[in-house]
């Protein structure tokens, strides 16, 4: 069963390498969404309670995003630059990690699924 949980935040960066207006300080309001695959638990009937999946993505990765730097946490933070670092942060605490998507506007989006 694939589980997906949308995820909000805020945050800034500047992209050092880009020759264009996105080289200079700019913030996004970031949608991550988050895909688990895991069997459904019988006992259960969830392959993961959506409440559990918040708490570690929260953790691992919104609390240290939000209304952050980024530049600070990931050199030169493209978005595919951070969908990777986002994926290494989970690929631990959450298993089944399927796939990492970022929104970095409503029109333009990345898609990670691993190495």
């Amino acid at each position: 069963m694939r589980v997906k949980r949308v995820f909000d935040f805020e945050a800034a960066h500047r992209l050092p390498g880009h020759p264009g207006k996105c080289r200079e300080l700019h913030g996004h309001s970031y949608r991550l969404v988050v895909t688990v695959d895991r069997p459904v638990d019988p006992s259960s009937g969830m392959a993961i309670d959506f409440s559990d999946l918040k708490e570690t993505v929260g953790r691992e990765v919104v609390s240290r995003l939000d209304h952050r730097f980024v530049n600070e946490i990931i050199d030169n933070p493209t978005a595919e630059a951070m969908a990777a670092w986002i994926w290494n942060a989970l690929a631990g605490p959450l298993a089944g990690l399927t796939e990492v998507e970022l929104w970095e506007t409503r029109n333009c989006a990345v898609v990670y699924r691993g190495e």
